[in-house]
């Protein structure tokens, strides 16, 4: 599967491709063109339409391979560059503590959290707003702008003077670019696997964990011997290759039928063609939370989220207030990387031979085991105990990310994926952003990070208890559609024996007349 040179392509292989007629091979209806269908612009709306398809149409099948692993790969760079620094967040956080502290301001861990856990719950805000605009112009045009908006808002951060500033460019405007760069990487791996997908997305995933290893010993090394901005500016490298690593995600068309017809060059596609995902029905797919089981999902993930993103941001800060002669302490962070590597690589195939919506229960034991561990990290007298509650940790963490975007199609089904995943990730947004500034006032307040610990591992117990609701409520649901579909074939069936009976009566008595 090759990028084919230049836009005339799309258009050519769609003309060739299907004359116009009543019916396509192998039955499918045939692709909506509005206005004659010679026309080059009907040729391309075509290109543009044909991977949603008609009403009723069935979806292409993943190809579970080919230029899909190059999509792998770019969706991995992205989960690694824009996860990794978030992450790794704890380093930037002890040396904006540096760079902008005060000794007449007694809130400043206060205020400089805010920086970090802002562009973590602004990447997930923003996700809703950027499944509409992947369903509108696809994922590549979406990730490929996010990436230039991200680029441009780590760039200007590293020019400000002060704290403040940071809340716009840094919190805002790149994570803003984050998120759009990143909401179209889950959508596209749907569409280029299938039977892998949980696969898939344990690898893409891991590559935050392999960032998050890495990225700690790279930022302490650059802040130790060149300023906070500089650190910054060798940063937006991975934001650059980012943007180029966006271009890979072709879309994707489904050329059997090309096949069957002899046709050649219909399945191939421009780097840079004109084609769009099909508009959505509506902006904002409100109809998904009619899904009762998507609705419960949606409330349990954020709520046990609130205490999630507490150790990334405070956990350096609190390890160089304990352990204060200890070395290499960014061996805490790669602790966690290396284990949420292999959980979402081990999870995340364990989760394609999970059936169904028992996914969740993946889910519930991870939040069990992530609050436990956060609660144990003040208990942790001896440094080498509390490397072993981080391993823990990451590895549950790397359960809970893998299986997401599974958990997801299972409940709303592909065509609806895209905005159920970015209405939940714009959920998570509020968690995410308040749990890390209000740990950092406990910290002002109490003079120590003991009860920030403890009650951040309360909400993940109680949401993980929520999520446990989620295959009941799908069972039942089923059920009932099962029952009503079966009613409806019943009364179809009676309905045709009742016309077979009065044909036949009628053909009875037609004969007998004759008869007479």
């Amino acid at each position: 599967m090759v990028p084919f040179p230049e836009e005339p392509a799309a258009a050519r292989g769609t003309s060739e491709a299907q004359p116009p007629g009543p019916a396509t091979p192998g039955g499918a209806a045939p692709l909506p063109c509005p206005g004659p269908a010679d026309r080059p612009e009907a040729a391309g709306e075509r290109v543009e339409v044909e991977l949603a398809g008609p009403a009723g149409a069935e979806p292409p099948q993943p190809p579970e391979g080919g230029w899909g692993w190059l999509v792998m790969l770019a969706a991995m760079w992205c989960n690694g560059s824009v996860f990794g620094i978030q992450n790794a967040c704890g380093v930037l956080f002890v040396a904006m503590l540096k760079t902008f502290v005060t000794k007449d301001d007694d809130k400043m861990v206060f205020k400089t959290a805010w920086v970090s856990s802002l562009s973590m719950g602004m990447i997930f805000f923003c996700c809703p707003i950027a499944s509409v605009f992947t369903d509108m112009f696809g994922c590549r045009k979406t990730a490929v702008v996010g990436a230039a908006v991200g680029f441009i808002g780590l760039m200007s951060s590293s020019f400000v003077s002060s704290i403040e500033p940071l809340y716009l460019t840094y919190g805002i405007i790149f994570a803003c670019g984050c998120s759009f760069a990143y909401q179209p990487s889950l959508v596209i791996l749907g569409h280029y696997f299938k039977k892998r997908l949980g696969l898939v997305n344990g690898i893409v995933t891991a590559g935050s964990s392999i960032f998050t290893i890495l990225l700690p010993f790279l930022l302490r090394f650059l802040t130790d011997n060149v300023s906070f901005f500089y650190t910054l500016r060798v940063l937006c490298i991975f934001m650059f290759v980012l943007f180029l690593a966006s271009f890979t995600y072709r879309p994707l068309a489904p050329n059997a039928k090309d096949k069957e017809s002899g046709t050649k060059g219909s399945n191939r596609f421009s780097l840079f063609s004109r084609r769009k995902f099909s508009p959505p029905k509506k902006v904002f797919n409100f109809a998904i939370f009619k899904v009762t089981a998507y609705a419960v999902w949606a409330v349990g993930i954020p709520l046990a989220l609130f205490g999630y993103f507490v150790p990334y941001v405070h956990l350096m800060k609190h390890v160089n207030e304990r352990f204060q002669d200890g070395k290499n302490k960014e061996v805490i962070l790669m602790c966690i990387g290396i284990t949420s590597g292999v959980g979402r690589l081990l999870f995340g195939r364990i989760a394609d031979y999970v059936p169904g919506v028992k996914k969740v229960y993946l889910q519930v034991l991870s939040f069990l085991f992530i609050g436990l561990m956060s609660m144990m990290i003040p208990l942790c007298r001896v440094f080498g105990a509390l490397i072993a509650v981080c391993l823990i940790m990451g590895l549950f963490d790397g359960c809970f990310i893998s299986i997401m975007a599974p958990i997801a199609f299972e409940l709303v089904g592909a065509q609806d994926v895209s905005q159920a995943i970015g209405f939940l990730l714009g959920f998570m947004s509020i968690p995410m952003t308040v749990g890390p500034p209000i740990a950092g006032l406990l910290r002002d307040k109490l003079g120590s990070y003991d009860v920030a610990f403890y009650l951040a591992g309360v909400p993940p117990l109680i949401g993980g208890a929520v999520l446990c609701l989620i295959p009941w409520i799908h069972g039942k649901k089923q059920r009932e559609l099962d029952k009503t579909t079966g009613g409806e074939k019943m009364e179809k069936m009676l309905e045709n024996q009742n016309s077979l009976l009065s044909s036949s009566s009628g053909i009875f008595k037609k004969e007998s007349d004759s008869v007479i």
